[in-house]
């Protein structure tokens, strides 16, 4: 019994750098989508933080202490513009940052969060 070995060796020749041809041409594609996942996580956890600095202005202004509320917020979102209102018993925080994803490469996104906080029947007013 006698194998061609001819056969198999040249089929084998006739697939090399397929992988490597496959992999340059996916390449640009898997770069992108990483991208994107960076920005995502980037943005995500820029709105957590401003959703925590909005949430300490705001509980800070309901407690009659405004200004430290601003303090503290820019504590936990060094950079974000934070803007406390009142009226009809609740405080209103807004916190807005400009985040830029993947270090400026992209556009710019404006990231905002909001907190209300009832004011506490002991506070003056904020």
């Amino acid at each position: 019994m006698r194998v061609d070995r001819g056969a198999v060796g040249k089929r084998r020749s006739d697939q090399a750098g397929m992988v490597t041809a496959e992999l340059a041409a996916c390449l640009p594609v898997l770069v992108l989508i990483l991208g994107v996942a960076i920005s995502a996580v980037t943005v995500v956890a820029e709105r957590v933080r401003l959703a925590d600095a909005a949430r300490k202005a705001a509980r800070a202004a309901a407690r009659g202490d405004p200004g430290a509320g601003r303090r503290l917020a820019l504590e936990d979102a060094p950079g974000a513009a934070v803007a406390v209102s009142s009226g009809a018993g609740t405080v209103t925080a807004v916190a807005t940052k400009q985040v830029h994803p993947l270090g400026g490469w992209l556009p710019s996104i404006t990231v905002s969060e909001r907190c209300v906080a009832a004011v506490e029947p002991t506070a003056g007013p904020p």
